[in-house]
């Protein structure tokens, strides 16, 4: 894998991205979900970089990116959003597509709908729509908002495996990147995945944040949204829905997974290169 790690300081806060196919004209911009960091792309950004740029931040509060000391205000949408402003104006982009996991989904919805309206391309939605699953929710809040810690990194890894089986499949190899690359050492010299814990802090001060019909209905560009078969957070009615509003969504259900595909293996990287190749701009 070829890529380069850099940082640059959005909204007063640090932020951590990786770049891949640097000299190519088209950018793709692929955003992570919740607890989880731009690392997660490594596989589809591989793959989409023989064509295109591909940038890939790890949220604030997350992987190597600045933690905020004002999380009850910046730890929302609207902050995330303000950041990737930030990032992408300091890139220089005047037009990208977006490719978002869970969170990066929505947080595309958000900029498709305002910040980025007639900037963004094309909308990759990955196993997100305007209406989250409330059981869900509560599902990936009780494990996200108390990270547990290990004495060993390879305990950490096997809890990677359980909560994050739902992925689909994963190689030995990928399920050991997938851990080093979100992990960090604690004091005491135990393990702990990498993030900050009280970035959980949006569902409680922020509560409406994953409502976005009206978001959705307004963007009038290509989307594409795969759904887990699985996925117990985007329901088969949300995405019957998705099908009929806004900017109709092409849904394609990824078989072996829930929430959410790992966009790791040749058949979803073949959905996305198609579709961000498409002649409907």
């Amino acid at each position: 894998m070829n890529f380069t790690s850099n940082y640059l300081v959005c909204q007063g806060r640090e932020i951590h991205y990786t770049e891949w196919g640097a000299h190519n004209a088209e950018t793709v911009i692929a955003w992570h979900g919740l607890a989880r960091t731009g690392r997660d792309m490594d596989d589809i950004a591989a793959h989409l970089s023989s064509r295109y740029r591909v940038i890939c931040p790890d949220t604030v509060g997350r992987g190597l990116s600045e933690w905020s000391d004002a999380p009850e205000e910046e730890y929302c949408l609207a902050f995330y959003a303000q950041t990737a402003q930030s990032l992408v104006d300091r890139l220089g982009l005047g037009s990208f597509h977006w490719l978002g996991t869970s969170m990066g989904g929505a947080l595309g919805i958000r900029l498709a709908a305002g910040a980025f309206r007639g900037r963004m391309r094309r909308l990759v939605l990955n196993d997100i729509g305007p209406r989250l699953a409330e059981p869900a929710v509560e599902r990936i809040k009780s494990y996200a908002g108390k990270p547990p810690q290990f004495r060993r990194a390879s305990a950490l890894e096997a809890y990677f495996r359980t909560i994050y089986k739902p992925f689909g499949h994963l190689s030995d190899a990928q399920w050991r990147r997938l851990a080093e690359t979100s992990v960090r050492r604690l004091a005491d010299g135990s393990f702990t995945p990498h993030y900050d814990p009280r970035m959980v802090l949006q569902f409680t001060h922020h509560p409406a944040d994953y409502d976005q019909w009206d978001a959705y209905d307004s963007i009038a560009i290509p989307t594409l949204c795969l759904r887990g078969a699985d996925s117990d957070l985007l329901l088969q009615e949300t995405a019957d829905e998705m099908r009929k509003r806004g900017p109709r969504a092409v849904v394609v259900t990824i078989p072996g997974c829930g929430h959410a595909p790992a966009l790791n293996v040749p058949a979803q990287f073949s959905l996305v290169e198609r579709f961000l190749a498409g002649s409907d701009d």
